[in-house]
């Protein structure tokens, strides 16, 4: 089999992977048109000691970190993608190379090292970099809606662990809707059932009329929003809740939150 027939099946991931570390098409592109011509002027220089697509990725990044074109920026909508992309845009280079190797492409930590010539230890560093720089991003102020106060003090102690402030800590639709208006949330974790017999879908309805913020619904009554009957929220825990659970589910929140993405 041929170098270009045994590149050819990674070729599609890799212009994925240029895409995200560029935050720009047209510049991933590019970037990856000028490893296969670096590849092709000169085959006797491909890495041959390793599988094929750690010395295609090797080739890439060696043509990236020479390079550094300007990256183009991205113009953030609605889409999941496009605020994904701009966030990634955001991160300083090697951690970004880092993060995106490991979570998107698979690679092992040892075979990043490789790719990007470092020592393990410091991509597991990078790693950790870029996800606390994405988290700096995301920091957000949150509206908790729930009657209980051992769950309340449990669900405040999640979110500011997690870097972010509690704006309120609201018992009744009343409380939570008159909250949310005097201090916008830019996320809500709200409950069904509240303190007076008010209920929290309405509540959040409310809040949701006036302003745009994404909502976590953590309740013991999942049944009454998973009905098939209406759009069923985005996000929503069932009691009792796994802490790992809840931190899970703000950062996915808030990562694709339009209200916090980079432009």
């Amino acid at each position: 089999m041929s170098l270009g027939q045994q590149l050819h099946p990674h070729l599609p991931f890799l212009r994925r992977y240029a895409r995200a570390l560029t935050g720009s098409q047209t510049h991933g592109d590019a970037y990856v048109r000028a490893a296969l011509e670096a590849i092709v002027a000169a085959p006797e220089e491909f890495p041959s000691d390793v599988d094929p697509r750690l010395g295609l990725y090797r080739t890439f990044h060696a043509i990236w970190s020479s390079s550094h074109l300007e990256d183009v920026p991205l113009t953030v909508d609605c889409d999941r993608e496009a605020i994904a992309q701009a966030r990634l845009a955001r991160l300083t280079p090697l951690p970004r190379q880092a993060l995106l190797l490991t979570a998107l492409e698979g690679f092992t930590v040892d075979d990043v090292a490789y790719l990007i010539d470092m020592d393990s230890t410091d991509v597991e560093g990078l790693v950790e970099e870029a996800l606390s720089e994405i988290e700096a991003q995301t920091r957000a102020k949150v509206l908790i809606i729930e009657d209980e106060p051992i769950i309340a003090m449990d669900i405040e102690t999640i979110v500011r662990d997690l870097g972010h402030d509690v704006t309120a800590i609201a018992v009744t639709a009343e409380d939570a809707v008159r909250e949310a208006l005097a201090d916008r949330p830019g996320l809500v974790l709200a409950d069904i059932q509240l303190a007076d017999d008010s209920s929290g879908i309405d509540a959040v309805k409310d809040i949701l009329a006036e302003f745009a913020v994404p909502v976590i619904f953590i309740t013991a009554f999942p049944e009454r929003l998973l009905t098939g009957e209406r759009p069923e929220p985005t996000f929503l825990i069932t009691k009792p809740f796994q802490r790992s659970t809840v931190k899970a589910a703000i950062s996915q929140a808030l990562f694709f939150d339009q209200a916090t993405a980079p432009v």
